[in-house]
């Protein structure tokens, strides 16, 4: 992923208003970040540990959508995978949910998937961040085609939520 400015982010959420995207959190530390081992931006809000935003960036240019997750529950300390990367975790993985951009997301209409709940899952599917003992199930694909897929994963739910 190349590398995005605060201006080039803010600009890219589809599913809230400008003046939304002009106050929302963004990190601090972009200039650090591992930005040839991401496939998308994804960040949690650490005033709000309710809100998450996800921000990819395409031919088409940056594409940015605000997120909501459930608060801990006793659920939460069960494997689940993520359905992005297909990483198991114990007590890591929300349920995310986007408003629909749009009108039907103004009448509160909205998408969700369970996700990583740190948003590394481009870490994880590299090997670079390590989630739990059988946190990665055996699989014959390819790094590369464990990355495709990921990325395609992510393009779908943001179909899902500009539609």
């Amino acid at each position: 992923m190349k590398p995005l400015t605060e201006q080039e982010i803010r600009a890219a959420f589809v599913n809230c208003t400008k003046g939304e995207a002009k106050r929302l959190f963004v990190p601090r530390d972009l200039a650090d970040r591992p930005w040839d081992d991401l496939d998308f931006l994804g960040w949690r809000d650490p005033q709000a540990p309710d809100r998450a935003y996800l921000v990819t960036a395409g031919d088409a240019g940056a594409r940015g959508v605000v997120l909501r997750s459930s608060g801990a529950a006793s659920w939460q300390t069960r494997r689940s995978m993520c359905s992005m990367c297909l990483t198991v975790h114990t007590g890591g993985v929300s349920l995310m949910v986007a408003p629909k951009a749009g009108r039907a997301g103004q009448q509160g209409n909205s998408v969700g998937a369970y996700m990583c709940s740190d948003l590394a899952c481009s870490l994880y599917v590299r090997g670079k961040k390590d989630a739990d003992v059988g946190a990665r199930l055996p699989e014959s694909l390819t790094p590369a085609e464990k990355i495709l897929r990921t990325v395609a994963n992510v393009d779908a739910f943001l179909a899902k939520v500009t539609a």
